[in-house]
């Protein structure tokens, strides 16, 4: 199970969070490193986490058409 780091960004839906992940990559040709965020929505039972939040996610089974991720806790 793949476990990541991001920050909330969308706390609008009932028990599901927006989480954006961010890490940088280097470019194959000029080797200059660039920003690449990634969303994923997160399952949060009990609506603990607000956006701005540290948070750590962990791959899961399918919860829903979208979800597949769930909020393990806060850093």
């Amino acid at each position: 199970m793949r476990k990541l780091q991001g920050t909330v960004v969308s706390d609008k839906m009932q028990k599901t969070r927006v989480v954006t992940v961010e890490w940088h990559k280097k470019h194959p040709r000029y080797g200059k490193y660039f920003k690449v965020t990634q969303r994923f929505k997160a399952h949060d039972e009990k609506n603990e986490y607000k956006a701005g939040d540290k948070v750590t996610i962990q791959e899961v089974r399918p919860l829903s058409k979208d979800k597949r991720w769930i909020i393990v806790g806060k850093i």
